[in-house]
């Protein structure tokens, strides 16, 4: 039979996870910010997302939208361990 997961482990994992990749993402914003636009509409299913996407950020959208990421993070991942933990 399978253990129960640990949701506060789980909620920090996913967390930690989706800060890591928000910072790739804005630093590849920051850097090559045309190139990014061009891999977000692949990811988009080619839709054009240059006529909504603002590449110039300051340093507090960028912690604000961390913040929020992690936020999510959590709560994903913790209702994702409640959920499994009651399925099984």
């Amino acid at each position: 039979m399978a253990e129960n997961l640990n949701a506060k482990r789980v909620s920090f994992s996913l967390a930690s996870v989706f800060g890591i990749v928000y910072i790739a993402c804005a630093l590849i914003v920051a850097i090559i910010p045309n190139s990014a636009m061009k891999l977000f509409n692949n990811l988009f299913h080619g839709i054009d997302i240059t006529k909504i996407a603002d590449t110039t950020f300051s340093l507090s959208t960028t912690i604000i939208g961390f913040i929020e990421v992690v936020i999510f993070g959590l709560v994903i991942g913790w209702l994702f361990a409640v959920i499994y933990n009651k399925l099984k």
